[in-house]
């Protein structure tokens, strides 16, 4: 069969370990055969992000912005140790968190349900999608060491040079002291994404924050959210016969284990990178979780919700044999892709998003899967396969599905 033309480009970012390897196999299994892939690179492991001053990061994010559309591997934030291996320069950003704040968007995590797969919670019988806001909060913190006898203040200086100040802490001992912020023109955008992403997909929105402790801070997302739905999203939502309700995060967390599923639950920035962890294990594996990043202007860039699989990386260099789960990067292809076929009209791309989805599910459903799958799946006749394996395998459905 001729390939499926493309006529506008993707944003494709590489990345790093083990998901690096997987986004090779990937191409070469079940992207290539079938398309002839339009998209503009962008390598983002960390060798090239030292090499180029992380201007690559940056560079890729600003792609996107053109393009629309973009899909990333995971990505390495260094720590202490990776200083030392990889031999940076310095103790570079987060890139996941680069590209969020450039492209001011909203996060969308929900799991991918699999036959054979039941989660541990029983009761949730339907997705539960993540909202975690992509701005802010921990991950543009300032922070620093504060010796025994310091005074840690918060100081806003306003446009004309006055001063508001309100003491943190006065140290008798050793400390440490973080000051965060967030903007009301980026939680505007976080709460808006979530309205329409409801809209858009019919689902309950669920917004979680601490406003009783915080009561600046979180009671602001809190007022704009409730503000914005009032204003302008309450009668959509009662059309569509969809609700909006606020409560603590405490609360939430309460809700959501007795619930059943099928809803949004939007979360600040870190609450989102915590509780999307939590329902994606709960559902069966952190490689069963999509992700997609959404701005308020129609930006979309998909990637998996999981790392680099660091442990599974040093056992390749060994020339061992893996059993890596890569569900969650080929829907991130399927998703970038399909979104691509609808905002140029390509209906064949889009039909191949989907088939490469059900080729996908297929496989794991017929009982060929890796290893995490392996261990939780309570299908009867099962086979574990390694890493490469089970790409061919779905890239021998893919190809009976299209042809």
């Amino acid at each position: 069969m001729d390939k499926i033309k493309m006529t506008t480009p993707i944003v494709e970012m590489d990345g790093d370990e083990m998901t690096r390897i997987i986004w090779s196999m990937i191409k070469e299994e079940l992207i290539l055969p079938f398309v002839d892939l339009n998209s503009e690179y962008y390598d983002l492991g960390l060798e090239n992000r030292n090499a180029t001053d992380d201007q690559v990061t940056v560079q890729s994010a600003e792609a996107t912005k053109k393009y629309g559309v973009a899909v990333k591997c995971a990505t390495i934030t260094p720590n202490a140790a990776r200083m030392t291996e990889y031999d940076l320069k310095q103790m570079w950003k987060s890139p996941n968190g680069t590209i969020r704040a450039i492209l001011d968007g909203t996060v969308f995590r929900a799991p991918i349900l699999v036959k054979g797969v039941t989660p541990f919670i029983p009761t949730w019988t339907k997705p539960i999608t993540i909202a975690r806001h992509a701005y802010g909060d921990v991950y543009k913190n300032t922070e620093m060491k504060a010796p025994a006898g310091s005074k840690a203040e918060l100081c806003v200086t306003d446009a004309e040079g006055n001063e508001t100040r309100s003491t943190i802490m006065e140290f008798k001992g050793d400390g440490i002291v973080q000051g965060m912020h967030n903007t009301d023109r980026s939680i505007s955008s976080f709460a808006r994404s979530c309205f329409n992403y409801a809209l858009a997909t019919k689902q309950d929105v669920w917004f979680s924050s601490k406003d009783t402790i915080s009561k600046i801070y979180d009671h602001n997302f809190k007022d704009i959210f409730q503000d914005i739905y009032d204003n302008e999203y309450k009668e959509k939502f009662e059309e569509a016969g969809i609700e909006y309700f606020y409560t603590l995060i405490d609360d939430a967390v309460a809700r959501v284990i007795r619930s059943n599923g099928g809803y949004i639950w939007a979360c600040k920035n870190y609450d989102g990178d915590v509780m999307s962890d939590m329902v994606a294990t709960a559902f069966g594996s952190l490689a069963m979780m999509t992700s997609v990043l959404v701005s308020p202007d129609g930006v979309y860039e998909y990637e998996a919700a999981h790392g680099t699989v660091q442990r599974h990386y040093y056992k390749h260099l060994k020339g061992e044999e893996t059993s890596t789960n890569s569900v969650a990067t080929i829907f991130a292809w399927s998703g970038a892709l399909r979104k691509r076929g609808e905002l140029d009209g390509n209906a064949e791309l889009q039909n191949f998003a989907d088939m490469l989805e059900k080729a996908t599910i297929d496989t794991i459903e017929s009982g060929i899967m890796t290893g995490d799958l392996y261990l939780i799946s309570s299908l009867e006749n099962k086979t574990k396969v390694n890493t490469q394996d089970f790409l061919k395998e779905t890239g021998k459905r893919l190809a009976s599905y299209m042809n």
